[in-house]
Parts: C-alpha cells; structure tokens; sequence
C-alpha cells in the first residue's frame, strides 16, 4: 500500500491551522479509500447492483400482495423505504472495510504516521458517502423506470436526498467505530445479517398499523421508519404522515426526528471513533 502523503503542522500552531492539517489529512485518506475501490471493482460493483436488484425484487414480489394505506402504487409506497434500507447497509459495510485493515495491520501503520487522529475515521466516512451516493442515484434510476416519482418539485426532492446523505454520513461513523472495536474481519462479518432485523422492523415495506401493539411502538420509534416517513413527506409518495393525533412523534415530525438521529449519531460516535483509533496504537 503506497502511504499517503500527510503533513503535519507547528507544534504551537493555531487552532485553524490545526483543523486545516485535520481536513488535509481525511481527504487524503477519502482518496485513498476510493482508490481501493477502483483497485477492486468486484465490490464497487456489487455495492452498486445490489440496490438495483432490490428495486425489482422487491417491487414487484411484495407489490402484489401488500395494500398501500389510503391508496396509491406500492413500488412509489417502497422506494423511500429502500432508499433508507441502502443508507442503513453503510453501518455494516464500514464495519468490515475498517476490520479488515485493522486485522491487516493497516490501523496500525496508519498510526506510526504524522497523521491528525481523526483523519482515518474521517476518510471512512467521507469515501463511504461518495459511494452510497452514487448507490443513491442507481437506485433511483431504477425506481424511475420501476415507476417510482417524486411528485413535490425539484428542492423537496433535493431535500430528501440531502437527508438520505446526512443519515448515511452519521451511520458510517457508527460503523466506523465498530470496526475499531472488533479488529477482525470474521467478526465483522458476523454482525452483518444484524442490519436487515433493523431495516424490516419499521415502515419500509409494510405499513405498521397491523403490527401488535408492543411490535408497532418499536416499530414506530425505529429511526429507519422516521427516515423513510421523511423521504415519503418529501417525494410527496404514498403513506406518508398524515397528522394524525395517534401518530408517534417521530413520524408526526420525520424530518426533525431523522434530522436528530443523525445528529446524535455524528455527536456521538464521531468523538468514539477518534478516542477509540488512538487508544488502539498505545
């Protein structure tokens, strides 16, 4: 692996110059991140189909028979959903590209470098973003020709994409901190299967409302639902909130909920992910 190129800045250099050499390096380690990807397509590639695939498989097995609440096409119904599905799956794909150079000794080299402590963790998520957006737009070709619309204009359809970004951004730091901790690339891909409970537990693919009491509370509550609450607000699809007084806060106010949960999770494992990258080389 060729080292990236870093500096580093004074010892007694401005808090600006400090946060200037931090951005330098994490950008450095984004290009190398995208780097790797153009030197093993085989996983860029099935990165990109597998939302492709989901589009269709989904589309049209579950189309038939599940009922759209209110009304209305159930691939237009599924798509926010799906789009959220894709964000979620970067907890578990950071994950295993951070284990794996962990086990490889990657982590370790990184460490013996004049490198800002937060540029790896940084690098990760920023290449992991790049990539989910492109995933992003395969998807919603695909939803296009499927006959997915978004019918509210140009700026909320921007909106929903910007905040399928910031949820994607804020997970890859989870998933970044997870690599940290497990170190090995066979118990990474061991947790893998654990996003999909996530995901289906919500409103993505069925609406909540024939769920057991207990099972919908859950259900309503899951981030992924308030997500994809969100993205149906915005795109103007169906079974988006309707104000009812029994809604759950979250998808009474989806945006600001989805908005939160990023927040959170940027506030909370961003801090993780460095203390935990530096601890790790002492």
């Amino acid at each position: 692996m060729t080292a990236p190129a870093l500096t580093v800045p004074p010892a007694r250099a401005s808090l600006a110059a400090r946060l200037r050499w931090s951005a330098a390096d994490g950008l450095t380690l984004v290009g190398r991140e995208l780097s790797r990807l153009r030197q093993e397509p085989g996983e860029l590639i099935a990165a990109l189909i597998f939302p492709a695939v989901m589009v269709v498989l989904f589309g049209y097995v579950f189309g038939s028979a599940i009922a759209v609440p209110g009304g209305g096409n159930y691939r237009e119904y599924l798509m926010p959903g799906l789009f959220v599905m894709v964000s979620f799956t970067s907890v578990m794909a950071v994950t295993m590209r951070v284990a794996t150079d962990a086990s490889r000794g990657v982590m370790d080299r990184f460490r013996a470098m004049p490198m800002a402590r937060s540029a790896v963790p940084f690098g990760q998520a920023g290449a992991d973003v790049i990539s989910g957006v492109l995933a992003l737009v395969i998807m919603a070709g695909t939803g296009l020709v499927v006959g997915w619309r978004a019918h509210r204009g140009v700026w909320p359809t921007a909106e929903a994409f910007l905040l399928l970004a910031l949820l994607r951004h804020a997970l890859s730091w989870a998933g970044c901190y997870l690599g940290l901790v497990v170190k090995n690339e066979q118990t990474a891909d061991q947790f893998v299967p654990m996003v999909f409970p996530v995901t289906m537990l919500s409103n993505s693919f069925v609406p909540t409302g024939g769920m057991p009491a207990w099972l919908r509370a859950i259900a309503d509550w899951n981030p992924v639902s308030a997500a994809t609450a969100a993205c149906r607000q915005l795109f103007g699809n169906p079974g988006a909130p309707t104000g009812r007084a029994d809604l759950a806060w979250p998808l009474a106010h989806p945006v600001t909920a989805t908005l939160l949960w990023s927040i959170a999770l940027i506030a909370v494992f961003a801090p993780l992910s460095v203390r935990t990258f530096h601890r790790r080389g002492r």
